[in-house]
C-alpha cells in the first residue's frame, strides 16, 4: 500500500525519464557547438553565441504562450469541462514565463554588447516586456480563490486574449522602426547565416523544445496532485465540520 501510495504521488515515468536524458544530452551538445565549435560572427564577434540561448528562448516562449491559449480553448469547448486542459494551460504558461525570461535576460545582456545599453524602450523590447507581465498576471489569476473550475474558467478567458499579444511582438520590428533586428532565417532580410551556426540554433530550438515538453509533463502532473490535494483537504474539512455539528 505504501508503494503504491508513493508511486502516485511521482509525476516520472519511464518516457520522462528517457527524455530526460536525451534533453540533458541535447544541452550538453548544444552548449559545445554554442561555445566552442561554430564560428564567431563577422560582425558581431563571439557575442552571437547568446543567440543559441535566445532565439529558442523566445520561440519556446510563443509556442508556450499559444498552447495555453489552445488548451483553455478545449477547456471552454469540451462539454465535460475537464480540468487537464486547464491544468495543461497553466503548466504552459509557466514554463513560457520561465523561457520569455531567458529571452529577456539574455537579450538585455545582447543589447549590452551590441548597443551599449542592458535596455531601451524599444518596440521589441517593450512589447515583449509587456507580454511577460501579461502572463505573469495570467498566472496570478489562477492562485486565486474559488474551485479548480473558476479557476479554469477566469483563466481560460484571460488566456485567449493574452495570446492576441504575440504577434504585435512579433512583428512590432517591422510595424514601428526598431533597434531590434529581423528574423535573420525566415525573415526579409539579406543576411546570411554560416552553415554551422544555423545548425546551432535549429539545435537549440530543438533541444529547448525537448526541454519544454518534458517540463510540461512533468508540471502538469504536479498540478494534478496539487489539486487532489486540495480536494483531500476540502473533504476532510467537510468531514470535520459534520463531526462538530453532530456533536453539537
Amino acid at each position: 500500500m505504501t508503494t503504491r501510495v508513493a508511486r502516485d504521488r511521482v509525476t516520472g515515468t519511464p518516457f520522462t525519464r528517457g527524455l530526460g536524458i536525451v534533453t540533458i544530452a541535447g544541452i550538453v551538445w548544444l552548449v559545445i557547438f554554442g561555445l566552442f565549435v561554430t564560428p564567431a560572427d563577422v560582425n558581431q564577434g563571439e557575442t552571437v553565441r547568446i543567440m543559441y540561448a535566445h532565439v529558442p528562448g523566445a520561440w519556446l516562449a510563443y509556442l508556450a504562450f499559444i498552447v495555453t491559449a489552445l488548451s483553455s480553448a478545449m477547456y471552454l469547448w469540451r462539454r465535460t469541462r475537464s480540468l487537464t486542459w486547464d491544468r495543461i494551460a497553466g503548466a504552459s504558461a509557466e514554463i513560457g514565463v520561465l523561457f520569455m525570461g531567458i529571452s529577456l535576460v539574455t537579450g538585455s545582456l545582447w543589447g549590452r554588447l551590441t548597443w551599449g545599453t542592458f535596455w531601451t524602450w524599444d518596440a521589441r523590447l517593450t512589447t515583449t516586456a509587456f507580454l511577460f507581465v501579461t502572463y505573469i498576471g495570467y498566472l496570478a489569476v489562477r492562485n486565486l480563490g474559488g474551485t479548480h473550475h473558476q479557476r479554469a474558467r477566469r483563466s481560460a478567458v484571460l488566456a485567449l486574449l493574452a495570446v492576441l499579444e504575440i504577434p504585435l511582438v512579433h512583428f512590432s520590428v517591422e510595424i514601428w522602426n526598431s533597434l531590434h533586428q529581423e528574423a535573420s532565417v525566415a525573415g526579409n532580410t539579406d543576411v546570411t547565416m554560416d552553415g554551422l551556426m544555423l545548425f546551432t540554433l535549429f539545435l537549440g530550438v530543438i533541444v529547448f523544445t525537448l526541454m519544454y515538453v518534458w517540463m510540461l509533463l512533468h508540471r502538469q502532473r504536479a498540478l494534478t496532485l496539487e489539486d487532489m490535494l486540495d480536494d483531500t483537504g476540502l473533504d476532510r474539512a467537510l468531514a470535520a465540520r459534520r463531526a462538530e455539528a453532530g456533536v453539537s
